[in-house]
């Protein structure tokens, strides 16, 4: 009958095995696993970047962009950028990141406190999720 004698699960007690064409089981297991593949979620992560001199109309502005990032679901990557010697305002930059955080309590949470990597002081807010 050009069958093949398949050991379905292993784990189980005593382990279970079946009769089947093996060529049309690997298909069919390649199959169940592209369907839960594409189920999954993918995550975007968008970028919005300051400057530690950041006016209060640019941040408003890119309030706006970040409010509407994340109730499309997408996760912020937000960073100051220092060039130079703006390297000393660190701290300006971690209150300019806070405050937007803070600003986006609503709308998102903070994934990660600022922290600084080389140049730029980086900061993590992930969607809330939406109660059905």
């Amino acid at each position: 009958m050009e069958l093949d004698l398949v050991e379905i699960s292993p784990t189980a007690v005593p382990p279970v095995c079946k009769i089947i064409d093996y060529q049309k089981f690997l298909y069919q297991q390649k199959k169940k696993q592209k369907e839960i593949k594409a189920k999954a979620a993918k995550v975007v992560v968008k970028e919005i970047r300051f400057g530690p001199n950041t006016d209060d109309h640019d941040f408003d502005f890119k309030l706006k962009h970040a409010q509407k990032f994340l109730e499309e679901g997408a996760k912020l990557k937000t960073y100051v950028m220092f060039k130079g010697r703006s390297i000393l305002f660190k701290e300006q930059g971690e209150i300019l990141l806070l405050r937007f955080a803070e600003a986006l309590e609503e709308h998102g949470k903070v994934e990660q406190l600022p922290k600084l990597e080389g140049k730029r002081m980086i900061m993590l807010i992930a969607p809330k999720k939406k109660k059905i």
